[in-house]
Formats: C-alpha cells, sequence, structure tokens
C-alpha cells in the first residue's frame, strides 16, 4: 500500500470492482477519500474500475475476502460488498458463496477491530426470504428456507448480520448494516440474471422477454445513485445508530409491468413469453424505509421510468460501442 498519501479517510471497499462497488468507489474518490478497492474478479469487471487507476488515491488488490487479508491494510472505513448478489452468480458455487458471505465478514470485521475502522456490512432483502408480512419492515425475522437453492446467499447473508452485530456487542466494533433492496443502473452486468438487465439485454438482441411464473411476483427497484446516497448516510451516520435499515424503493411493480415498460422502451419490436418460477423465488418484495427517512433522512429521488430509461440507454451504448 502506497505510503504517499495524508487523506484522513481511507477505505476499503471489498467488492469494489461490482456493480454497486465501482459506483461506491467513484463516490468516495469524488469526496477526497483514498480508496482501497479489493476484489477477486470472480464477478466484478476490471473495466468498471480500471479508468479509476489513473487516479492516485484509487489502490486496486486482486484478493478474495474468504483468504485471510493483506496485513498491511489500515482503513478507517470498511465497506463490506463482497459477494455475488444475482441468483444467477451465487448459486454457481453456493459453498464459496457461502464462505465469501461468512468467513468474508470475519475476516473484515476483524481488521475493523484492529484498526478502529467503521464496518459497514451490505445486506440485502434476501433476508427476509419469501415474506409473509408486507412491507417488510426490519422488526420482521423473514420466511428463509435454510436448504433451498438461494439459501447460499440468503442464510450467508443473515449470518453475516450476526457476526456484525455481536463483534460490535462483544468487541466494540463500529457497525452499520444495510438491508439493500433490488438496485439497477449503469453498470449492471448483462449477464447477472436479474429482471432489469435481463430484459433490457433481451430487447437489445430481439429476443422474446422472458417472465417466469405469471409475472405477478413483485420487485420494489431502487436506481443505483440513490442507493450509493443512502449507503454513505448509513456509513457517516450517527455512533448510536447500528440498523439494520431497509434501503430500497417503496415503488412496487410486478415483473410483467417491468417488462412492458423495457417492451416499450424497445419500441414494442418484441414479444413476452412465460417460464415456470424458480424454487423460492419470493413473490413480493416492498421495503418499509421508515427507519431509513428517520435516521438518515434518505429516501429515493429518482423515478422508475426515469432510471430505467437511463439504463436502457447505458446498455443500448454499450452495444452500439
Amino acid at each position: 500500500m502506497s505510503n504517499q498519501r495524508n487523506d484522513s479517510q481511507v477505505a476499503l471497499v471489498a467488492g469494489g470492482a461490482g456493480f454497486l462497488g465501482a459506483h461506491l468507489c467513484r463516490r468516495l474518490l469524488d469526496e477526497g477519500q483514498y480508496v482501497i478497492c479489493l476484489d477477486n474478479f470472480l464477478t466484478g469487471s476490471r473495466a468498471a474500475v480500471e479508468p479509476l487507476l489513473a487516479n492516485p488515491r484509487f489502490e486496486l488488490i486482486e484478493h478474495d475476502v474468504t483468504d485471510p487479508l493483506p496485513e498491511n491494510l489500515q482503513p478507517t472505513r470498511i465497506w463490506n460488498l463482497a459477494c455475488p448478489a444475482s441468483p444467477r452468480h451465487y448459486q454457481r458455487d453456493p459453498i464459496h458463496t457461502w464462505r465469501s458471505c461468512v468467513l468474508g465478514a470475519m475476516h473484515l470485521l476483524e481488521l475493523a477491530e484492529r484498526c478502529g475502522a467503521r464496518f459497514l456490512q451490505a445486506s440485502t432483502s434476501e433476508v427476509y426470504g419469501d415474506p409473509r408480512e408486507h412491507p417488510q419492515h426490519e422488526r420482521y425475522h423473514g420466511n428463509v428456507n435454510p436448504v433451498g437453492l438461494r439459501s447460499c446467499y440468503d442464510e450467508g447473508k443473515r449470518a453475516a448480520e450476526t457476526l456484525s452485530a455481536d463483534y460490535a456487542r462483544v468487541r466494540g466494533v463500529e457497525v452499520k448494516i444495510a438491508r439493500i433492496f433490488n438496485t439497477y443502473g449503469p453498470g449492471m452486468a448483462s449477464d447477472d440474471g436479474r429482471v432489469v438487465s435481463t430484459f433490457i439485454c433481451q430487447a437489445l438482441a430481439g429476443e422474446p422477454l422472458t417472465v417466469y411464473g405469471d409475472g405477478g411476483q413483485t420487485r420494489s427497484l431502487c436506481y443505483v445513485d440513490d442507493m450509493i446516497e443512502g449507503l454513505s448516510r448509513l456509513m457517516e451516520s450517527t455512533e448510536g445508530f447500528r440498523g439494520p435499515v431497509n434501503l430500497g424503493n417503496t415503488g412496487e411493480f410486478s415483473v410483467l409491468e417491468i417488462a412492458e415498460r423495457v417492451r416499450t422502451l424497445a419500441s414494442g419490436s418484441t414479444e413476452i413469453v412465460f417460464q415456470p418460477l424458480p424454487p423460492d423465488d419470493p413473490t413480493v418484495r416492498q421495503p418499509d424505509i421508515t427507519l431509513a427517512e428517520h435516521h438518515l433522512g434518505w429516501r429515493p429521488q429518482i423515478p422508475f421510468d426515469e432510471g430505467l430509461r437511463k439504463t436502457f440507454e447505458w446498455f443500448a451504448g454499450r452495444q452500439q460501442g
């Protein structure tokens, strides 16, 4: 790690080459922080962070958080975003996904304890499973299948929350826990299997849009800039506020509605086809963001149609390039 630095904040972003991680790295650099991006590039993109390498306050380390961390790290802020976040990616190697969630969190929490760094755990709305309470408030403990295809991620993130809370209670680590709901925007991977990126890529390729089940299952989609703002406010929130706190958009759309809106952006030139619903796919998803509004003064600002258009244009630009 470079010694030529006088920055008061040194941010370690684990998973910093991922969709959210790359956006976060850019935000932190814009704020004048020194940023260490840690990523194993299993799902992260070198292209997403390559432009940042010219910045003297940016450092890139290829490393898997399931392994012991480099000894010379001395961050003041640790952002744990290190885990595949889409079902297609995290189901590819479920054992490694679980190790990333749990061992990764433990290694980073131990570093936070050693350095006296503030630690943010990027958890997920998936901790609620297929919820029986709607919308989902942080008091709700969820309805998760512990042995299903999605369990490596759902239960791994629940365990990471447990570790974070215990390191705060027992070891005095200053912890923040964010439960991130579906996020979309420029920078998404085309092969991640998420509803927005899948529909857009299918539409741009002139392929039918694949809707699972009858399309009645719902998602609440938050534009990436809004999510990064929420995470930033949580990290810098008052010391006594740990969370967990829901971060997401309260606007709820059916999967079929999302497909229709993408179809409209593509000039209605593609059809919609239906396939069987995958096991344990959540039927509803909507955050109660009362805590975020009260403690962080945060709520999403980008309307879904505006964010979807920006995302569609970004994917279209990549295709033309």
